[in-house]
């Protein structure tokens, strides 16, 4: 199985993966966030090649060229707003799953995560770093391709969450 690890940086400037998690809006396009950083750093064409994909829903993942950043992909999912998109928990899980089944498909061996719906959405860190966790523990060894997966976490506070929450996971303690 490959290996998880919890960073705190800019997804954006992630070199050394093949493809980049954005937590993208139902258009696809640029807006704050993640999804600001991602389509300022890759330039215009990445609105362009998304376009023709718009709209998605909740739970969903699509694939694109990563243009002008330092990755070959960027997968696109939209994550649940919190207290809106019901059932939440089974819709950010299915963003992770089907981010790393689409990854597994295209043959990508490093793939790297934002807190999906942990931001503006309005989703409990720590149960989203759960839901999180959980569904790419239980995903991973379903795609022998997928070496690393990062989770590029924003803050220390975020990026520390994580880590415990990963460690209580791997040591059967949730």
């Amino acid at each position: 199985m490959g290996t998880i690890e919890c960073v705190q940086g800019d997804i954006a400037q992630q070199s050394d993966i093949d493809a980049v998690v954005n937590a993208a809006n139902a258009e696809l396009q640029s807006g704050g966030g993640v999804a600001g950083a991602l389509h300022r750093a890759a330039g215009p064409g990445l609105a362009e090649e998304c376009s023709p994909l718009a709209p998605i829903r909740p739970g969903q993942a699509v694939i694109t060229s990563a243009h002008e950043l330092p990755n070959r992909h960027v997968i696109h999912c939209l994550g649940p707003v919190y207290g809106v998109d019901e059932p939440a928990d089974e819709l950010l899980a299915a963003c992770y799953r089907n981010a790393l089944e689409l990854a597994e498909r295209e043959g990508i061996r490093s793939i790297a995560f934002p807190a999906l719906s942990a931001g503006a959405f309005g989703y409990p860190p720590a149960e989203a770093a759960r839901v999180a966790l959980s569904t790419v523990l239980k995903t991973l060894p379903e795609c022998p391709t997928i070496e690393q997966v990062r989770f590029v976490l924003f803050d220390t506070d975020s990026t520390e969450l994580h880590q415990r929450t990963l460690e209580s996971l791997q040591s059967g303690q949730e």
